[in-house]
């Protein structure tokens, strides 16, 4: 059984027990993400990473910054086949110390997953102590980089240790692939949006859920029948799922304010 708060790393950075690493994919300030969430999680983040593209991202934050401040949005890690990464942003941050970059020109798996690996590496080496994975971000314009993120999330199980978790997060979207069995999701920070939903990837699924306003009793969905989308809270604290394969568990979430 597993339990998890998805918007706890929304929450104030007063609480530790959440380590998390933040993984910026190709994106775009103001459209995959906005301003007030990429800053909360980069600067609560105790590992920063950056998928190829995603480091211009970062890049173009850094310019705008203050000299007083640039020097607080440092990745960590720079790593993908680098055929996104603008030449100035990659020498930029050549010449910087302390930032690893690693070119990985495997074109089998994503930039995505190329990080993660690498993370997933330094994590078991106990290089750094990290229980979450946020990415952020991905390009959600292009149909087929969503469904290769979404793919990634499945792929993580297979080498991530299994008391870190890994979830995307883009727009007003959270989401994760939920592990075969029972997983309670505390849903009860004040962020949660308006819409929640349970997508079948690959298989049919059998589950049950407590805690939505349209729940599940031992049914079937699959592509091409029944999926649960538009789905909503029910007002508890928590929402339980029960299943027999893996899927994806997504929740709007609000937007950040000052005193969260």
């Amino acid at each position: 059984m597993s339990r998890f708060c998805p918007l706890q790393c929304m929450k104030s950075t007063k609480n530790n027990a959440e380590k998390i690493a933040v993984l910026i994919l190709n994106m775009d300030l103001g459209c995959d993400i906005s301003p007030p969430i990429f800053h909360h999680l980069w600067d609560k983040a105790v590992f920063r990473a950056c998928a190829d593209g995603g480091a211009n991202f970062v890049y173009d934050v850094i310019q705008k910054g203050t000299n007083g401040n640039r020097t607080k949005h440092m990745p960590d890690l720079i790593s993908g086949d680098f055929d996104s990464i603008r030449p100035e942003a990659k020498q930029f941050f050549e010449n910087q110390n302390g930032i690893s970059i690693v070119h990985t020109p495997d074109q089998d798996a994503t930039d995505f997953t190329k990080s993660l690996k690498l993370i997933s590496e330094k994590i078991y080496q106990k290089l750094i102590d990290v229980n979450l994975i946020v990415a952020l971000g991905g390009k959600q314009d292009r149909f087929d980089h969503s469904m290769a993120n979404i793919s990634t999330l499945f792929q993580a199980a297979n080498f991530l240790p299994q008391h870190v978790r890994i979830c995307l997060m883009f727009g007003s979207s959270y989401v994760c692939s939920l592990p075969k069995g029972k997983s309670i999701i505390e849903v009860n920070t004040g962020l949660e949006g308006d819409w929640c939903g349970l997508i079948p990837i690959g298989n049919p699924v059998n589950l049950t859920t407590t805690g939505l306003k349209w729940n599940l009793t031992n049914e079937k969905l699959e592509f091409g029948e029944l999926i649960s989308t538009s789905n909503e809270l029910d007002g508890s604290n928590e929402v339980t799922v029960e299943t027999d394969h893996p899927l994806i568990w997504t929740l709007a979430f609000k937007t950040l304010h000052s005193d969260t």
